[in-house]
């Protein structure tokens, strides 16, 4: 075997793992590695953002679309402490990172050099790293480097995806040794468990005897890409669906067996069968806290009065909030097949016995879409929020790809966005990291180029990653932001508003000299970074500059001015401890 550089290895291994993009920022300690990418440059591209937090956003993004893992790349200290809130993001939520840092050379190991960390152990930045990803491999010799590649990739993508990390002391790059990588991991969806013949049996003996059945889908029906099957068994059986965000458009949500979301911000007819059904169905699901009303009985769910069968790849999300009558290690996918199957073998159909049921659903969906019809038609400047989601969702295709950033904003999307597909709302739902609508994005149209990729953002979100129109113009990513502009922190003004007798403290954004509502000029800062920027203060004005926008195949941005003083009206509840929470705004708790 010839003598190989590490780096020229690196990049070897991650193009055998079929990885189209590093997106990474330069630095002293990994100046080593990006001569071995240039070299391979046809084969992987270097998309450099201005920020490392956005570079793991985008890879982030990228993910969510594609299922398909590609690399971050970071220098030593600094730029690799960057990445943590956004791999925070990626763990919560699930999603496959190949973060590449690198640390000092082995030969000033615990010699304090520039950018170590050593006050408890030698070049200890995998301590910093380690809460937030799966695991965190460092190679010290060149020899080790394939097969820390090699389980780091296979960590990331078995079980529950997740982010992972290879730390490089920065001499492997140039150092060099006679060895050559190992074959490539098998990748997402390669392994697939399934539930055994008897649970499988069970359920399906439960199912086709309830009364009141709701299936509940998360982000594990997303990434298994089980959307097909859910749709084939909730037809099936006519069992409605509730999804939590990350499940939105595993079935159809325009679909009248889709409830949407539940939880404080839920849809009221989800709310509703969620305390009234008699057997829950969760698949790829936490039960968290959003949505779960906080785990109050009576107000999104009523376990363990409700029968619950719990199906997760992760053992450790089976039981961890509610302990099920019944719990199941499983793919999604492989699950669903599985009862599929069932059902054909009994020559299981359609049941008239959940016709009461769906005729109680219809009844709460029409009085939820009574009460909130009037916020859609309304014409108003500032506009209202509602009238925001309903033009997104006429003028956007079905296929159109969505990023939400942590804020209110998200809010008023997961009561009344209206997914078509999987794969296509992407939200920073379990560590809720602001700054993740607007880069992922970026990652999420390099993913799907013929896809329209649209960033629904706030005020506060967008200022902390503006540096996100550089990158959309340096390497001609034509996203969309729509900035929605309501002058403040929005959520946690509204908080304040609510627990606090209306005192405001450090939540409202106001110019120093005059105390007006201040916020800089978004549009001209996107002009000024060479992306079309426009302002909307007037309701009849969106539509067709987001029409616009779209149409110009361009970066663009759209500062959308919202009124503030209009809440999405909550139909479950969310606890802030020991603070009470407040009741709900329509349909008050359900007590069985």
């Amino acid at each position: 075997m010839a003598k190989r550089k590490g780096g020229e290895l690196i990049a070897e291994f991650l193009i055998g793992e079929k990885m189209p993009y590093v997106f990474g920022i330069c630095g002293h300690g990994n100046v080593g590695l990006l001569d071995p990418l240039y070299e391979r440059r046809d084969e992987i591209k270097l998309v450099s953002p201005r920020h490392e937090q956005t570079a793991v956003h985008m890879a982030d993004g990228f993910f969510r679309v594609s299922h398909q893992p590609v690399a971050t790349l970071t220098s030593t200290g600094p730029g690799s402490a960057n990445q943590i809130m956004a791999l925070a993001v990626a763990q919560t939520d699930s999603s496959a990172v190949f973060s590449i840092t690198a640390n000092v050379p082995t030969s000033q190991f615990n010699r304090g050099p520039f950018q170590e960390l050593n006050m408890h152990h030698q070049a200890d930045f995998d301590n910093v790293i380690k809460p937030v990803v799966k695991r965190s491999f460092q190679p010290t010799r060149v020899e080790m480097l394939p097969l820390a590649m090699r389980q780091a990739a296979t960590t990331m993508t078995t079980g529950r995806p997740g982010p992972v990390n290879l730390d490089v002391p920065y001499n492997l790059f140039q150092e060099e040794g006679e060895i050559s990588n190992e074959a490539p991991s098998s990748g997402l969806g390669n392994r697939r468990s399934g539930a055994s013949e008897e649970d499988v049996a069970k359920v399906a003996d439960w199912l086709v005897s309830a009364e009141r059945p709701v299936i509940f889908v998360g982000h594990g029906v997303t990434l298994s890409e089980a959307g097909e099957e859910l749709t084939k068994l909730a037809k099936r059986l006519s069992i409605p669906v509730i999804s939590s965000p990350n499940g939105m458009g595993t079935i159809d949500m325009r679909d009248p067996l889709s409830l949407g979301f539940i939880g404080r911000n839920g849809a009221y007819a989800a709310n509703q069968a969620g305390r009234h059904a008699d057997l829950v169905l969760a698949i790829g699901a936490r039960f968290d806290d959003r949505s779960a009303s906080s785990w109050k009985p009576g107000y999104s769910w009523n376990f363990p009065a409700t029968k619950l069968v719990h199906v997760d790849v992760d053992h450790a999300e089976l039981g961890r909030n509610y302990p099920p009558d019944l719990a199941i290690l499983a793919d999604a996918r492989a699950f669903l097949r599985q009862i599929l199957s069932e059902l054909d073998r009994r020559g299981v159909g359609g049941d008239a016995r959940l016709v009461g049921w769906l005729a109680d659903i219809a009844g709460w969906r029409k009085e939820w879409e009574a009460f909130i019809a009037p916020g859609f038609e309304i014409h108003a400047s500032p506009i209202r929020p509602e009238r925001i989601v309903a033009d997104c969702r006429k003028v956007l295709p079905e296929d159109a790809i969505i990023s939400l950033d942590s804020g209110i904003h998200h809010n008023w999307f997961m009561q009344f966005w209206e997914a078509r597909r999987p794969q296509a709302m992407l939200n920073t739902w379990g560590y809720s990291g602001m700054g993740f609508g607007p880069s992922s994005i970026l990652g999420a149209k390099l993913a799907a180029p013929d896809k329209v990729c649209v960033s629904i953002c706030g005020d506060g979100g967008f200022t902390m990653v503006p540096h996100v129109l550089c990158t959309a113009v340096e390497y001609n990513i034509p996203v969309i932001w729509v900035v929605w502009n309501n002058f403040a922190w929005g959520a946690i003004r509204d908080l304040q508003y609510a627990y606090f007798d209306g005192r405001e403290y450090g939540t409202a954004f106001r110019h120093g000299a005059n105390g007006e509502p201040y916020n800089p000029d978004f549009a001209a800062w996107a002009r000024a970074a060479g992306v079309d920027g426009y302002t909307v203060t007037r309701s009849q004005d969106f539509a067709g500059t987001l029409e616009q926008a779209v149409a110009s195949g361009r970066p663009a941005l759209i500062d959308v001015h919202v009124d503030a003083e209009i809440r999405p009206p909550a139909t479950g509840a969310w606890e802030l401890p020991p603070i009470p929470p407040k009741e709900p705004v329509f349909g008050g708790p359900w007590r069985p």
